[in-house]
């Protein structure tokens, strides 16, 4: 999951803009296929006990890196930052449950319907209208996500078509927050983050020890091949440690809105690999679909940027 791009300390040169530009689309990439990457390491059983795994091998690094910036934190961005986690655990218990029980194709689509679900939700909040250009985007996009989810005829969507679905609210919810939470907008980015990452790894945790959730953390861990682990170490350091790094890194040398549309490209990617590296076969109507999607969500995003520069 991608957070949120912070403020450009200076204007960037557009040779260094475009230097940016290979990574970012990396760290989309990597993003996208890490639905097929967690699909396959994860059963229904096991979601809370993976992700355990994933963030306790990621988050002691981020407490190292940012030791410093993390005593520098107020008890308001602790707070700000603690509430933020509890939704972001939220969105990957989501996310994770919903890729088992869906395709990597699906869940990289329908989980970019965040890109139209947050100016509306912001919309409603300022109580400002959408323009009608975003709204017939929108309109295209669910219409995209009904045709994704019937490859196969029309039928109800599965639960991980709607668990996805309901991920795609929660991180506008989450995203919302991070705009209107006063105490984090002038947070640390990499503080914020670690502290998110600290919060969701300590729900997972308390859900593994819980009873009817699944075998122990270390119980899966146990069992892992080597096929396993290289698994959960790319979710782990490519997924987290290196698209969040070159976030960071691209984020000031170019713009927040630059990054924003490289990393807009998640879906594609997700779809790629879905159906070259997956065997995934959407139909006609799927492909249609998420055709659609990608048209919907691109016109959505551009015309947001419009009505913000009006």
């Amino acid at each position: 999951m991608a957070a949120a791009p912070t403020a450009v300390r200076t204007p960037a040169p557009a040779r260094a803009a475009r230097y940016a530009d290979l990574p970012v689309l990396a760290a989309a990439a990597v993003w996208g296929s890490s639905y097929l990457a967690a699909k396959g390491i994860t059963t229904a059983q096991t979601v809370v006990a993976v992700l355990v795994l994933r963030f306790a091998i990621v988050l002691p690094v981020l407490a190292v890196v940012g030791r410093r910036r993390l005593r520098a934190l107020s008890v308001a961005q602790w707070r700000g930052a603690g509430l933020l986690g509890l939704v972001l655990s939220g969105i990957f218990l989501l996310e994770t449950y919903g890729v088992v029980h869906t395709s990597a194709t699906n869940a990289g689509l329908i989980i970019s319907l965040t890109m139209i679900f947050t100016p509306l939700a912001e919309a409603a909040v300022t109580r400002t209208a959408p323009s009608r250009g975003f709204l017939a985007a929108a309109g295209l996009s669910v219409l995209g996500v009904v045709l994704l989810t019937q490859g196969g005829g029309f039928t109800a969507p599965s639960l991980g078509d709607l668990l996805m679905l309901m991920a795609a609210l929660a991180r506008t919810a989450h995203v919302l927050l991070m705009a209107r939470v006063p105490a984090v907008r002038g947070a640390d980015a990499l503080s914020l983050t670690t502290v998110q990452l600290g919060v969701a790894t300590a729900v997972f945790a308390v859900l593994a020890a819980a009873p009817g959730t699944g075998p122990a953390p270390w119980s899966v861990a146990a069992g892992f091949g080597a096929g396993e682990w290289a698994g959960l170490l790319f979710l782990a350091v490519f997924c987290t440690l290196f698209a969040f790094a070159v976030q960071m890194w691209a984020v000031r040398r170019t713009s927040p809105s630059r990054v924003s549309l490289l990393l807009g490209t998640e879906p594609v990617w997700a779809a790629a690999v879905g159906i070259a590296l997956g065997g995934e076969r959407p139909g006609a109507l799927g492909l249609l679909g998420g055709v659609l999607v990608l048209a919907g969500t691109a016109w959505g995003r551009r015309a947001s940027g419009r009505d913000r520069t009006d």
